[in-house]
């Protein structure tokens, strides 16, 4: 990540200024090497913006700046010990008081030996920061400026959602849409079936041609006509079983279920299309072996009828020419100079304006040239310049010398969509390139989650907003940002959360930004695991892995996509990663968390969902007091909460499936800090938490499929509650919504409720919830009424009203 040495060495300086002027500081006497240590990293800061802008050509500059990013990341570490400790005095002093318990709670972390090791630590950075600073040949080369966060760093916030979004507005695709159409359109003898009738048609083009984009197209075009219609996401993984299923799923609408086999699933696969004229996309595909590819194609055509097409999008000649069998495929071409003009100034004029700025119409020239006749590239610097009629940045994205850089591969792409990373403002670099770790190979991702993934490595800058904005939110404010620039796509508003994904580009992008920091461990290549490696993703957990990863001592992120791993990699883990902050383990087949993962005290996200063999966590949980998120969802034998799950002062998100029929006393309800609160599948669980301190600061509550649940047993007597978001289904014991929900009257937004088959009113007062914008009910069969004001929330603010599958209610009105 060199290009994030500047916005880390911003974070770093503040977070130290900050930790100098504490009282923890004074504790142990570092304050004035602390300050010290700023005034270093304060000297090297003013030279990195200009450093960032050379090493584009400038390999030693280059190198500079990794070890630079190393030494800021290793510093960040250290700090993060203040804080942690900090943590742990509040819990003390909260549950015990602060007597000799103290003392004796920090016994572990003696002051002195505290003080010595933290300042042997400070010292070691501060000598690695200066042999860099010594580096005549880099550092004197070096200019320092005041950029005020330039390269970027500007706070205006353009919305560009709307610039080229459409994707019936494609540019230069007329021919081949026209072609595919006609083929699609190509009819078969109709009383024949059989392995001759179906055509595959391939459409071949690197990444950012606008493959998908085209299927789309050709997808929807009510010229197209099919009994059936299947859209299908590839991407790397060809297992015939999950392709299978996703095929069934978009044929069906219907999710399959895990248990059926796989037999079972190509029945119903040649049932489903047997005698049925279909189309099917398969949208990405990168498989090149021949037998897995016959394999699927033979339970598609058996029985089809003739004219069932088949449309493939793929990077992959060879592919193409394995799967296709009409004469020649659709080879999408770079776009022409025109047509790419025609893009570039649909994204970053408004309408009709580009004939107002003739100068930045002809600098525009230029940099669509350079964009190489990659639609991506074009939209994502059009979308980067939208409205903006400063002649200056627009040099800077024409004249910037990051268009040097080449990349095997990829030199038409890569250098166009870094330019757009380096003009972001440095707290959204720092953001995207954390977005390095994102599995390429997934669909879709949630925005929630991300946004945690940034809480928990520390990288959203609260103090932007003067500390007037919870984390959450300015997560969401930057995830909102990054969509709106281009760099996350197709997203879709779930209610709590949006799904999105990353183009394979700028997923590129990312990954050669953080280049060394992640690495996908499987057994065979552990070997190439370096040792500043800070993200890691395992698929094999063996003997191998466990030893190789006992060498690694700086990962920060842990994610396992293996389905089953032993305690002894676990134990190897959280014995050797006392930096990490983010651990996902789902379905990863766990009956037991070692009570070892107590001593993680920087750790900040927890997921272990869908681990059905678990029936308890350990009480060491409740130790990890950095924890702002703990997720386990699906956790379908959990028998009980940890006892003193309330001493985790710092966790704001909290998910969980029990089967308990109540919770613990003093535990969830007296989270206060609580922002979220999901409760799934609690079959047994009959009342929300007793106490009621977590609702103060609740924004989002979803309760789904809890069907012994009484929502009104809640006796809340504070002040209005601070609830955004209140997403119900499947309780099956709610008939009208609890009163004290009408405390959040001031500040409700989203309610959403699905499946609640014995509700049978929306309550009056619902009309003066003044700041409700979105209002579902769905499959509520014995709703009959809505408030007589319901026509006054519609006039005034409520932007959407969904009212579905309610019978009763149709009947009336």
């Amino acid at each position: 990540m060199a290009e994030v040495a500047f916005p880390l060495a911003a974070k770093l300086i503040e977070k130290l200024g900050s930790i100098a002027s504490e009282q923890i500081s004074l504790a142990w006497s570092v304050k004035a090497d602390l300050k010290k240590l700023q005034r270093t990293m304060s000297t090297i800061k003013d030279v990195l913006l200009d450093a960032e802008q050379k090493q584009a050509h400038n390999q030693q500059i280059r190198s500079w700046l990794r070890q630079l990013k190393d030494v800021f990341l290793d510093a960040d570490d250290l700090l993060d010990e203040f804080e942690c400790e900090a943590l742990r005095r509040e819990v003390v002093e909260t549950f015990h008081g602060t007597t000799g318990k103290v003392r004796r709670f920090f016994s572990r972390s003696n002051p002195i030996a505290f003080r010595l090791r933290v300042g042997h630590q400070i010292k070691e950075i501060r000598e690695r920061l200066d042999e860099l600073k010594s580096n005549k040949a880099i550092f004197d080369s070096l200019t320092s400026i005041d950029h005020h966060g330039s390269g970027g760093d500007h706070h205006e916030r353009v919305n560009v959602t709307h610039s080229f979004v459409r994707a019936s507005k494609v540019i230069g695709r007329e021919s081949e849409k026209k072609q595919i159409i006609n083929l699609l359109m190509e009819q078969g003898d109709d009383n024949q079936s059989g392995n001759g009738n179906v055509s595959v048609i391939p459409i071949v083009g690197i990444g950012g041609l606008g493959k998908t984009t085209l299927a789309k197209l050709v997808y929807d075009d009510e010229r197209v006509c099919f009994e059936k219609k299947m859209w299908v996401s590839v991407s790397v993984d060809f297992e015939i079983t999950r392709l299978i299923k996703m095929i069934l799923s978009s044929a069906s609408d219907t999710e399959m279920s895990d248990k059926l086999t796989l037999d079972q699933l190509q029945g119903r696969l040649r049932h489903a299309l047997k005698d049925k004229k279909f189309l099917l996309v398969l949208d990405d595909v990168w498989n090149e072996d021949r037998i897995k590819w016959s394999e699927l194609r033979d339970l598609l055509i058996e029985g089809a009828k003739s004219g069932s097409k088949i449309l493939v999008t793929t990077r992959n000649t060879w592919v193409a020419e394995m799967m296709g069998t009409i004469p020649t495929n659709i080879n999408l071409q770079f776009l022409s100079f025109e047509d790419c003009l025609s893009l570039f100034v649909e994204c970053a004029f408004k309408e009709g304006r580009d004939k107002d700025y003739p100068n930045l119409f002809e600098m525009g020239k230029d940099i669509v040239r350079k964009c190489g006749g990659v639609p991506l590239a074009v939209k994502t610097l059009g979308s980067q310049l939208h409205s903006k009629t400063d002649e200056r940045e627009w040099k800077l994205v024409r004249d910037s010398e990051i268009w040097k850089l080449e990349r095997e591969g990829a030199s038409h792409i890569l250098p166009a969509l870094r330019l757009s990373y380096t003009q972001l403002p440095p707290h959204l670099r720092l953001c995207l390139a954390y977005c390095s770790h994102l599995p390429k190979d997934q669909f879709q991702f949630s925005s929630f989650h991300l946004i945690r993934y940034w809480m928990a490595h520390g990288i959203l800058d609260q103090s932007r907003f003067h500390g007037n904005m919870e984390l959450e939110d300015i997560g969401e404010l930057y995830f909102k940002d990054l969509c709106a620039r281009s760099f996350f796509q197709n997203v879709n508003d779930r209610n709590i959360y949006c799904r999105f994904d990353m183009h394979d580009l700028i997923h590129d992008l990312v990954q050669s930004i953080a280049q060394g920091e992640c690495f996908t461990v499987k057994s065979a290549n552990t070997k190439d695991i370096s040792e500043n490696v800070r993200h890691l993703t395992v698929l094999e957990a063996g003997h191998n892995v466990s030893t190789t990863l006992q060498k690694l001592n700086k990962v920060r992120t842990l994610i396992s996509a293996q389905t089953k791993i032993d305690e002894s990699f676990m134990r190897t883990c959280f014995s050797g990663f006392k930096y990490l902050r983010v651990l996902q383990l789902p379905t990863c087949s766990l009956q037991v968390l070692p009570s070892s993962i107590g001593s993680l005290k920087h750790l900040r996200y927890l997921g272990i969902s869908f681990n059905e063999a678990i029936t308890k966590l350990p009480s060491a949980i409740c130790k990890l007091q950095s924890l702002q998120t703990l997720r386990f969802l699906g956790c379908d034998n959990l028998e009980e909460l940890p006892r003193d799950i309330s001493k985790l002062l710092s966790l704001t998100s909290l998910e969980l499936t029990t089967k308990q029929t109540s919770f613990p006393k003093n535990g969830v309800g007296c989270l206060k800090s609580l922002r979220f609160l999901g409760i799934v599948k609690c079959s047994n669980l009959t009342s929300l938490p007793r106490e009621t301190s977590y609702l103060a600061s609740l924004q989002t509550l979803w309760i789904v499929e809890c069907k012994q649940l009484d929502l009104g047993k809640v006796n809340y007597q504070g002040p209005q509650l601070r609830l955004q978001k209140l997403f119900i289904r499947d309780v099956s014991r709610m008939v009208a919504l609890p009163e004290w929900f009408q405390k959040a009257a001031n500040t409700l937004q989203v309610l959403v409720i699905r499946m609640c088959e014995n509700l049978e009113a929306l309550p009056d007062w619902l009309e003066n919830f003044t700041s409700l914008t979105k209002l579902v009910i769905s499959s509520c069969q014995k709703l009959s009424s809505l408030p007589e004001g319901i026509r006054s929330l519609t006039s005034l603010r409520l932007r959407e009203l969904v009212i579905e599958d309610c019978p009763k209610l149709e009947r009336r009105c």
